[in-house]
């Protein structure tokens, strides 16, 4: 019989693992090119907050109007009405009930001792995604993910939302 030691089942199921989730994981190389985590802000992005959340009439999609501290805006519409209510319960601070993915990601989280540090949004081919930031033994990130998940995200761990300077406008008026 063969023996098998825990280091090669900790890999095995380690490689398992991402393979099932399908996550687009990239380790931060040790490049002057590729941004640490504990760096300062990109100038290219500016810190915001959910100031507004709520649904649509009558199609009951999401929207959330994200704020700077000097009043710039973004509004973002069209992502999945749950997820909004998702987005509303963690700010109210009720947090008894969580997608099983995200709970999946926060199972992943603690058994390979990692924290989500920060989310970065910005536009890609017409649509908004997010860069995802953990820290922990190593440094993560997982790219190009939806805006409105990457947001949950933020919200329920409290982390700083990270915004494009050029996505931000002036106040919105609504209709």
């Amino acid at each position: 019989m063969k023996s098998i030691n825990s280091i090669s089942i900790t890999r095995k199921l380690d490689s398992v693992v991402k393979k099932l989730l399908n996550f687009k994981i990239r380790l931060i190389a040790k490049s002057p090119a590729t941004m640490k985590i504990d760096e300062a802000p990109d100038a290219d992005f500016e810190t915001v907050k959910i100031s507004n959340i709520g649904l649509t009439v009558p199609f009951g999609l999401g929207v959330i109007i994200l704020k700077t501290d000097s009043g710039k805006e973004f509004p973002i519409s069209a992502f999945s009405g749950e997820v909004a209510k998702y987005i509303s319960n963690f700010l109210d601070e009720k947090r008894d009930s969580i997608p099983t993915i995200y709970n999946m990601v926060e199972q992943i989280c603690e058994d390979m001792e990692l924290l989500l540090v920060k989310i970065k949004l910005y536009n890609s081919g017409g649509a908004l995604r997010a860069n995802l930031y953990f820290s922990g033994k190593k440094d993560l990130i997982l790219r190009n993910f939806r805006a409105s998940d990457a947001i949950a995200l933020a919200t329920f761990y409290h982390v700083p939302i990270l915004i494009r300077r050029d996505l931000l406008k002036e106040k919105v008026e609504a209709n």
